[in-house]
């Protein structure tokens, strides 16, 4: 389950990459640089668009990491631009899908103690349910809003991706 679930995560995280191709193919329709919309947001006390990568991006590192018992990577925070962005994307892809299904085998046994709550721990699916799951799903959505907010054309399946579909078995 533990796997499924960020596997689920790790997927919808990947979507930001296709989204920003969007941007780009945008930005040059309209001879802009793309560049623009890493500052953008909805809201004038709202994080911009740079910082919901960021923060998706942490949260599917963290519970790829906290949930194999394992100290996921830290980066600097520091892009600045939308390859910057695409690079933190891959990074974030690679480190989690190099944890294998097995890794998460124990999670379910699993508390977990984080850096940022000192002197409490938190059982694995809590932490999954809680925090990992509704964290990557909000800071996709923020993202995706916003490049839709500045005209970036995209749509629903933008965001979901790709849908595995088969032949029926019954057939």
């Amino acid at each position: 389950m533990y796997y499924l679930l960020v596997s689920q995560c790790i997927d919808n995280f990947k979507q930001m990459a296709v989204w920003l191709d969007k941007a780009e193919q945008h930005a040059a329709a309209r001879k802009l640089d793309v560049n623009i919309f890493m500052d953008g947001r909805l809201a004038p006390d709202m994080r911009p668009f740079t910082y919901q990568v960021q923060s998706a991006s942490d949260y599917v590192k963290a519970a790829a990491g906290w949930l194999t018992g394992q100290r996921p990577p830290k980066y600097e925070d520091n892009e600045k631009t939308i390859d910057e962005l695409r690079e933190r994307i891959r990074k974030t892809v690679t480190f989690a899908e190099s944890v294998p299904k097995e890794a998460y085998a124990d999670a379910a046994d699993r508390y977990l103690t984080l850096p940022w709550k000192q002197g409490k721990v938190m059982r694995a699916s809590d932490y999954l349910k809680q925090i990992t799951i509704p964290n990557v799903f909000f800071h996709a959505a923020m993202g995706y809003a916003i490049l839709r907010h500045n005209g970036v054309d995209l749509g629903k399946m933008d965001f979901l991706g790709q849908l595995d579909f088969i032949d029926s078995p019954r057939a």
